[in-house]
């Protein structure tokens, strides 16, 4: 036998093989799809509706708050440095301390100015005397000239006296300006806060020798506070219309917590910074805080939500009946029938940690799906729940009548 017909037997033989098993495969499957098809679209309409949670649109109040990162900031930070100097012998506070307006932080050595102050005030005594003698001598030398109409002392005389007698005063009034002087310096020695804050770290110890251009510590007032944050452009006609709606009464800003968005403190807007940063299209703010527990701490990154109105009689559903779809945001809304269909949303804000406000889409009494979504479809059947509550158990019937139409599907596969 040739190669070719070797090679034409073999082909032969491997198609007749495949006839044999594939075949009947093919058609038991087809067998089992269509039976398996009709039976989907024999059941599909008894399928029992899905149980969910349901809750109508309400209307409420709502603030509209605008949002961003801001930092807490010292409203006064001093850096205290001695204005005289010389070795530091005390140190009136403890690291973080808050410290009062007036209090002394610090001692430096006195007993050289002292010296000095002493110094001033025992020339001030021997000018006093000299300038006594000056006048002691004017006024003897003006008597002698009008005793008897006879001149014993000539004119140049009298006002070389009455010279005298000025500078000596002169000299007095500088040994004054001397001595206040050595107070002031003298009070130096004493360093005392300048504002009520809290005591940093301090830069030297006590022994040291400091000069003016030392630093001993920072004090950083916290009692009230600055939270500066910034927000976009677009933003500035809408913060500057509703300070106008009320001048006498600044606008409401909430310092929130940034791990679990808590309120940790609220104050006031305070000011808005005179031009727009070009590179970042933002403008600067800055809200004013009592701050009376120590709740923001200068340095602080926090979240700054300041109120600029309130919508009147606003839609509001959960946060959780929103879902996030290719096309935007959408709900489920149940019909009259019971069955839902996806409804496109506009959400305009957040109402608290758990609700939306609802911009465009819905409207009051409206219910909306919360719970069970993940199990639904458009045009599914549903059971609308109250929160919390729980689907009723099936009837005996109810089960007796799903068995009946599970045991006809099985009869039906089988044929």
């Amino acid at each position: 036998m040739s190669r070719f017909w070797k090679i034409a037997l073999a082909v032969i033989v491997v198609v007749v093989v495949a006839g044999i098993f594939v075949v009947p495969r093919l058609g038991h499957h087809g067998g089992d799809a269509n039976a398996q098809g009709k039976t989907n679209g024999e059941g599909q309409g008894d399928q029992p509706p899905v149980p969910v949670t349901v809750v109508p649109v309400a209307s409420q109040d709502v603030p509209v708050y605008l949002v961003a990162t801001g930092t807490a900031q010292a409203r006064n930070s001093v850096v205290v440095r001695p204005q005289v100097g010389g070795q530091l012998m005390k140190l009136n506070f403890q690291e973080g301390q808050e410290v009062k307006a007036g209090d002394v932080i610090a001692e430096i050595d006195p007993r050289t100015i002292q010296s000095q102050y002493d110094q001033a005030v025992a020339k001030l005594r021997q000018d006093q005397a000299a300038a006594a003698t000056a006048k002691n001598n004017l006024e003897r030398s003006q008597n002698l000239v009008s005793k008897g109409g006879q001149q014993y002392v000539s004119k140049q005389d009298l006002d070389n006296l009455k010279n005298t007698l000025d500078q000596a005063a002169a000299t007095v009034v500088a040994d004054q300006a001397s001595i206040r002087a050595s107070q002031v310096q003298l009070g130096f020695t004493k360093v005392v806060a300048p504002i009520d804050g809290l005591a940093g770290i301090r830069a030297v110890d006590v022994g040291n020798i400091v000069a003016t251009s030392d630093t001993i510590v920072t004090l950083t007032e916290v009692h009230p506070i600055y939270v500066s944050f910034n927000l976009p452009e677009k933003n500035l006609d809408l913060v500057r219309s509703a300070m106008r709606e009320d001048p006498a009464t600044p606008l409401e800003v909430d310092a929130l917590d940034r791990i679990d968005a808590h309120v940790m403190s609220t104050g006031r807007l305070d000011v808005i910074d005179n031009a727009i940063d070009t590179t970042t299209g933002t403008f600067r703010l800055r809200a004013l805080f009592d701050n009376q527990k120590t709740e923001l701490w200068p340095g602080q990154f926090v979240n700054a939500r300041v109120k600029v109105r309130t919508v009147k009689g606003g839609l509001v559903v959960p946060a959780q009946a929103v879902q996030r779809g290719p096309d935007g945001d959408y709900v489920y809304l149940v019909q009259g029938d019971n069955t839902v269909k996806m409804q496109a949303v506009e959400t305009a804000s957040e109402v608290g940690d758990s609700h939306v406000l609802i911009g465009k889409g819905l409207k009051l009494g409206e219910k909306v799906v919360t719970e069970g979504q993940f199990r639904l479809k458009p045009g599914s059947k549903v059971q609308p729940l109250a929160p919390g509550q729980v689907p009723a158990a099936p009837t005996a019937e109810e089960l007796q009548k799903a068995a009946a139409k599970k045991g006809q599907g099985r009869q039906g596969g089988r044929r």
